[in-house]
């Protein structure tokens, strides 16, 4: 895997982390940044100052509560934002402790996928979206 290279801009609330292949990932890094509406995705998706830059890490923390529960639709209607721009995403947190088995699935076949992952730490993320 090429190098990954990050740095930081102290306008934003992301940290990019650049890879040899020209691909660059915004790591959301505001822990008061909470997604409760698809607006709030899709204001995040625009305020990147990397031209280009079609990756994106944001964490659990991130999401709204109701976005892990299915019934609620949030999860699909944030997500059909990344989905509307081309824009993978990685989710970083624990899920261990969701026991709904639609969740699951959904996060077992999101991954499958790979456009939208659900990951458990930093290293896996980078990993993924970085090729």
């Amino acid at each position: 895997m090429p190098a990954n290279k990050y740095f930081t801009s102290d306008k934003t609330m992301f940290k990019y982390h650049s890879f040899d292949n020209n691909i660059v990932i915004a790591e959301l890094t505001d822990e008061n940044f909470v997604i409760c509406e698809p607006q709030e995705a899709l204001d995040l998706i625009t305020s990147t100052e990397t031209p280009g830059c079609n990756r994106f890490i944001i964490y659990r923390k991130n999401l709204h509560d109701d976005f892990f529960k299915l019934g609620s639709g949030l999860a699909g209607e944030i997500l059909q934002k990344f989905s509307n721009y081309n824009i993978r995403l990685a989710i970083i947190g624990d899920y261990s402790g969701f026991k709904s088995k639609n969740l699951n699935d959904f996060f077992r076949e999101s991954n499958r996928r790979g456009h939208i992952l659900f990951l458990n730490n930093i290293e896996e993320a980078l990993a993924r979206l970085g090729k």
